[in-house]
């Protein structure tokens, strides 16, 4: 298969993620300046989601880019990816709706941490079908964001029932190391 219609149909369903995780903002009623305050968690909620999305979303074009075709494996591997980024207005919602609550909090790491590990397994299965001396290997590399990503997601699960905040700080890491764009399969591609 081509790697053309996967790259659509994924760029399609996270730009509806994306439309799904805003329509759930609430509009205030009133036209004060405090009629927001009580909106920010959701508010910082979602744009800490539509941060983490806009890097999914960045890395798997760069991905595709790296790569010639698919096969089946790929393309269930890239479905698991799409299943656990459905779900981010989900617990977008749920953990702005409740202030930060520990359970929301660590509901929502929950599924970044499910989406990294199905983001590891479709590197890994591109990698499988293009072989360790592709242009896709050598972009990915030994995957060091990938894999302390996982990590720090594991770490703030439990984190989020000690201090909801330090699970949120280490979620807003992962998005600060992902969001300078990783500059490996662009100057490989460009060799």
């Amino acid at each position: 298969m081509t790697k053309s219609r996967l790259e659509a149909f994924s760029d399609g369903v996270i730009a509806i993620i994306i439309t799904v995780m805003v329509l759930g903002l609430a509009v205030p009623h009133g036209a004060g300046a405090g009629v927001l305050r009580p909106l920010l968690p959701a508010f910082l909620s979602y744009a800490l989601s539509f941060l983490l999305l806009g890097i999914y979303w960045n890395n798997h074009h760069h991905l595709f880019h790296a790569i010639q075709h698919v096969d089946g494996r790929g393309m269930w591997a890239n479905l698991h990816l799409l299943f656990w980024l459905s779900l981010v207005p989900f617990v977008t919602g749920w953990m702005g709706e409740n202030r930060f609550a520990p359970l929301p909090v660590a509901v929502y790491g929950g599924v970044l941490l499910l989406a990294a590990i199905a983001y590891f397994i479709l590197t890994r299965a591109l990698l499988a079908l293009h072989g360790r001396d592709s242009l896709l290997a050598r972009a990915v590399g030994r995957d060091f964001k990938g894999k302390i990503s996982v990590v720090l997601y594991a770490v703030a699960i439990p984190a989020a029932f000690v201090r909801a905040w330090l699970a949120l700080a280490l979620y807003v890491l992962v998005a600060v190391l992902w969001l300078v764009p990783d500059p490996r399969i662009e100057r490989t591609l460009r060799r």
